[in-house]
């Protein structure tokens, strides 16, 4: 049985985060996803708009995968050991820099495979949190200025 491993904030689901969930799949029998929680995206600098729970859930119900687990830390190495994953699944906005192919390097010696996915053009958490934060006012994922009832809510 091949089990993958892919990790990521999934803040704001959209269609990238559904294209790389699918694809991952294609790829193994078991997919287990890593979903951040909130100290660690906290920690890289930025603010999940969404609780990790409700990320959590929402990773779950999707079709494609198998399994969440919370991701307390950035050892992708460690994670796959401890589930027992032979493929990594990664953006490839990573390919073939130092940090990563020292990464490969790594994880070849533990018999596990990165495979690198095209980011879907065009869309990204942070594009919608920028389109949210200029449409609607938003700050730190609530909305900075009451809206009038005239507002079409969506």
């Amino acid at each position: 049985m091949v089990i993958g491993y892919t990790t990521g904030v999934y803040d704001l689901f959209h269609i990238g985060h559904l294209n790389l969930l699918k694809n991952a799949k294609g790829m193994c029998d078991k997919l287990i996803v890593g979903v951040t929680v909130d100290e660690l995206v906290l920690y890289k600098g930025k603010h999940a708009m969404i609780p990790f729970s409700d990320r959590a859930e929402i990773v779950r119900s999707i079709k494609y995968v198998d399994a969440v687990v919370p991701q307390y830390d950035m050892d992708k190495l460690a994670a796959c050991k401890k589930l027992g994953a032979t493929v990594l699944f990664v953006g490839d906005d990573w390919y073939g820099t130092e940090k990563w192919k020292k990464y490969e390097q790594e994880f070849a010696k533990e018999g596990i495979r990165i495979v690198y996915f095209p980011y879907t053009k065009g869309i990204s958490s942070t594009k919608i949190t920028e389109a949210l934060k200029a449409t609607r006012g938003w700050v730190n994922g609530v909305e900075s200025d009451s809206h009038e009832d005239n507002d079409i809510d969506t």
